[in-house]
């Protein structure tokens, strides 16, 4: 992927609406959002809180 094909999505993202999934953690359970990832289990991408 190209920096040029990150831009091309974005903007096509932008058109169409393409809203991202995010799980959000709380530090203290870092760890959970560590094992959702490599199980698979995470909806979208996890994002760690201070």
């Amino acid at each position: 992927m190209t920096r040029q094909d990150a831009h091309d999505f974005l903007q096509i993202a932008g058109e169409i609406g393409l809203k991202p999934q995010i799980q959000t953690f709380p530090l203290e359970k870092a760890n959970e959002a560590l094992i959702a990832v490599k199980d698979e289990t995470a909806k979208g991408s996890c994002v760690i809180v201070p």
